[in-house]
């Protein structure tokens, strides 16, 4: 009875996350505008804390989220697939689409109407794209466009990158180019004379502990919203130093 009980649970378990899945991939409708820069592409440190969105690989595909998408900082890394829709004037012709890159906050401005300049404000989804990737969907003569969006699966080259910062009492890590659904929701890091100790969101992908873990091989695990987890172990050998960047496994 108890077995047949569990094998119901997870069948219930396994329907609610294929719903989930589905739904996630269905469109849904948005609106984009587009931040000018020299080389066509977002390179400052934004919400994220990536820092140069080239270093981070993300480059011209990154995008600030408005409050209803950027979910107090938990969808940094995600990734959404962007089409500009129902617009003869400005969307080109066939409405392409870009694959974005969550990478910053776009913040209201509850000055400006949500329909003239407030793009950002509360319950509205928006992205903020780079000129570049905005123009590969529409005109940059347009200000703002409707878009349709949905998740998609991120697709990265290499590993899981961990950049290493803080100090003896307050060790921190910035993770990017985390692939599959790219939202890290859990992180969890191990040395060598310890186990493994789970780590808080600081802000964006920065997650911390206060341990001095100096001097010790170390070792994450990284789970995604999909609940999937992937465990890099000796990733920053014994002489890792503050301000290093090293390479783990990746989600497959």
């Amino acid at each position: 009875m108890a077995a047949l009980l569990l094998h119901v649970i997870h069948l219930i378990l396994l329907l609610t996350k294929s719903q989930a899945i589905l739904k996630d991939e269905q469109w849904k409708s948005a609106s984009a505008t587009y931040t000018k820069e020299t080389d066509g592409s977002i390179i400052t440190e934004g919400a994220c804390g990536y820092g140069d969105l080239h270093k981070a690989s993300y480059g011209k595909y990154s995008a600030g989220l408005s409050t209803m998408l950027f979910n107090k900082g938990s969808t940094c890394g995600a990734c959404f697939e962007v089409r500009c829709v129902d617009h003869i004037l400005w969307c080109l012709q066939g409405s392409p689409s870009v694959i974005l890159t969550a990478t910053d906050f776009c913040p209201p401005n509850y000055g400006l109407s949500s329909d003239y300049g407030g793009w950002c404000n509360f319950p509205k989804e928006h992205f903020e794209m780079s000129e570049a990737a905005f123009a590969e969907i529409a005109e940059k003569r347009a200000d703002n466009v409707p878009v349709q969006y949905k998740r998609v699966k991120c697709e990265r080259r290499g590993g899981i990158r961990f950049s290493m910062s803080g100090s003896a009492h307050f060790f921190q890590v910035l993770i990017t180019n985390v692939g599959l659904d790219g939202e890290v929701v859990a992180v969890k890091v191990k040395g060598s004379k310890t186990g493994w100790i789970p780590m808080a969101r600081n802000w964006g992908q920065n997650w911390h502990c206060n341990i001095n873990l100096i001097g010790q091989p170390l070792s994450f695990e990284v789970t995604a919203s999909t609940g999937r987890t992937v465990a890099s172990y000796g990733v920053a050998p014994l002489n890792w130093r503050f301000g290093g960047t090293y390479e783990g496994k990746q989600f497959k």
